[in-house]
C-alpha cells in the first residue's frame, strides 16, 4: 500500500519509514501513475529538477502530493578539493523544502575538479585524512540544507591502493558526521566480485545501524574475465536479494528503492514484482 507525503510511518533516528519505492524516470511516468497504489515512494534525480523551468517543478510538486519524494544527486561532488558550491546547496535546500523531502542523498565520490565536470562517479583515495575531511564536509552539507543527508557507496572499476578498505573508509567517514548511509547493494555485489572481497565482511565493518535506505538494481555479469558492470538495465539478481535479506536481519532499514535506467520492461509487473519483493523483505527488518 502506497504512503503519501505527510503520512510517513514510524521513525528510527528521526528518519521516517518510507517502505518500498521506485526511481522516477520519464519512461516510467505512465506506469507510476497507473499503479500508484503499488509504489510507496519515489526517488528523483536532483539535477533534473534543481534549476528546472517552472512547469517541470510544478510536475514535481504534483507528484509530491501523491508520494513521498527523495532527491538523489549525482553532481554534488562532495569529494572534490573545494567546498560544495554554495548556489547548489541553496537551490537544494529550497527543493527539499518545497517537496517536504524526508531526506536527500548523493554519492561518496567526486565528479568534478575546479575546472572540469568529469561526468562519472570517481572513487576517492581511501585514507583516514580523506575520510575525516569528507565526513566533516558532509555534516556541513546536512546543516546547510536542513534535512538528513545520506551518502551512497559507488561502483568502482579501478581499485585505488590505500591503507583502508572501502568498508573501513565508509566507517571512518561516518565517524566524522551525523549523516546516514544509502547502501547500494548492487554496487556492493559488483565491487565484491570485481575486487574479490567478502560482501558479508563489508556489512560487518560498516556501521549498518546508519543504513537508512537501500538501492536495488541489475547489472551485466562477465564470463570472459572482464569486470561485471553496473548498468541499471536488468532485473535485480538473486545475489542482491540475498544481501538485502542479510542486511534486514542485521538492522532496521527505512526504505528500499528499485532503480531502472534503461531496458524498461514492456510488462510493468516486472518492476512492480520487484517492489513487492523488496517490501516483503523490508518487513523483516529487526
Amino acid at each position: 500500500m502506497a504512503t503519501h507525503a505527510g503520512s510517513w510511518g514510524c521513525t528510527v533516528f528521526g528518519l521516517p519509514e518510507l517502505g518500498s519505492g521506485l526511481g522516477y524516470r520519464a519512461e516510467l511516468a505512465e506506469m507510476i501513475d497507473q499503479h500508484a497504489d503499488r509504489i510507496d515512494w519515489l526517488e528523483v534525480i536532483t539535477e533534473h529538477f534543481l534549476f528546472a523551468p517552472a512547469d517541470r517543478r510544478e510536475r514535481l510538486r504534483a507528484l509530491a502530493t501523491r508520494f513521498p519524494i527523495v532527491p538523489h544527486g549525482v553532481e554534488m561532488s562532495i569529494g572534490s578539493d573545494s567546498e560544495v558550491d554554495g548556489d547548489y546547496l541553496e537551490a537544494l535546500a529550497a527543493l527539499v523544502a518545497e517537496i517536504d523531502a524526508p531526506w536527500f542523498s548523493d554519492h561518496l565520490c567526486f565528479t568534478r575538479t575546479d575546472q572540469v565536470a568529469l561526468g562519472v562517479l570517481v572513487p576517492l583515495p581511501r585514507t583516514r585524512q580523506t575520510a575525516c575531511r569528507l565526513g566533516r564536509r558532509a555534516q556541513r552539507v546536512q546543516d546547510a540544507v536542513g534535512a538528513p543527508f545520506l551518502l551512497e557507496n559507488i561502483t568502482y572499476y579501478v581499485d585505488l591502493a590505500g591503507p583502508l578498505s572501502e568498508a573501513q573508509f565508509i566507517a571512518e567517514v561516518m565517524e566524522n558526521c551525523e549523516c546516514h548511509l544509502l547502501l547500494d547493494l548492487t554496487n556492493l555485489d559488483i565491487n565484491a566480485r570485481n575486487h574479490d572481497f567478502d560482501p558479508l565482511e563489508f556489512l560487518g565493518t560498516i556501521p549498518v545501524e546508519r543504513v537508512a535506505q537501500v538501492h536495488l538494481a541489475g547489472g551485466e555479469d562477465s564470463d570472459d574475465g572482464e569486470p561485471s558492470l553496473d548498468t541499471h538495465g536488468e532485473p535485480v539478481p538473486p545475489r542482491v536479494w540475498e544481501l538485502l535479506a542479510e542486511l534486514v536481519g542485521r538492522t532496521t532499514v527505512q526504505a528500499t528503492l528499485v532503480e531502472r535506467d534503461r531496458n524498461f520492461p514492456d510488462d510493468p509487473y516486472e518492476l512492480l514484482a520487484e517492489i513487492d519483493r523488496a517490501r516483503t523483505l523490508l518487513a523483516g527488518s529487526v
